[in-house]
């Protein structure tokens, strides 16, 4: 896996985009990810729908490819680390972070995140309900309005640009959104649709692929 990074500042605060779908803040050795939707697979599985069991373990492999580069100690998780009820894709998860054993695991809960609280102690996931304030970095699942004493980065609506091509081709990319007051992450999990609608006003697309990370 190549990681390719892009500094940008925000306020006061230097943070490091990926083109693997996450941010490394350097001055709190984290990492900020939005969006993994742990149990999707296995839920649509449930329901009759083949989805192959193997979209959760790239997902972790990418995530423990992060952890190790950047050597975080934290993870910032803007919403929906989960999916839906407790199925076998969190027993993998589980499994998954015996090797991470010192990682702090910072959840602001998301709209699909309604396990118990019993399951997050469980997994030693420290649980914000509503919005975190760290700094000047305030981070909440789904931005609302604009906080004149915050940057604001949220997640949930998985953005994404059309990139037009000369010969008419067409390509549909991940991207992080950024204004002047707020960041919005793409969903770090590669299963999930991309919403190219409803980009915030005087906004940067910051796209990327396997290979860079570029501004449209």
């Amino acid at each position: 896996m190549k990681i390719v990074t892009k500094k940008i500042q925000c306020t006061n605060e230097i943070l490091e985009l990926t083109n693997q779908r996450a941010i490394y803040w350097e001055k709190e050795q984290s990492l900020i990810l939005s969006d993994l939707h742990i149990g999707k697979s296995a839920h649509f599985q449930k329901s009759g729908i083949p989805i192959p069991s193997s979209i959760l373990r790239e997902d972790l492999l990418r995530l423990e490819n992060l952890i190790l580069h950047f050597r975080a100690t934290t993870l910032f998780i803007v919403g929906d680390l989960f999916h839906a009820e407790y199925n076998t894709d969190l027993d993998e998860f589980k499994v998954w972070l015996q090797r991470f054993k010192n990682l702090k695991i910072r959840l602001i809960k998301g709209n699909h995140d309604r396990l118990s609280s019993r399951i997050y102690n469980k997994f030693n996931i420290e649980v914000t309900s509503k919005a975190l304030q760290l700094g000047s970095l305030k981070f909440v699942h789904d931005f609302t309005s604009i906080d004149k004493d915050y940057f604001t980065i949220s997640g949930h609506t998985h953005p994404g640009v059309f990139i037009k091509g000369k010969a008419k081709q067409r390509i549909k990319l991940p991207c992080f959104q950024v204004t002047k007051n707020q960041l919005i992450l793409p969903a770090f999990s590669l299963f999930t649709g991309l919403n190219t609608k409803g980009t915030p006003n005087k906004c940067k697309n910051y796209c990327f692929t396997d290979d860079g990370i570029f501004e449209v």
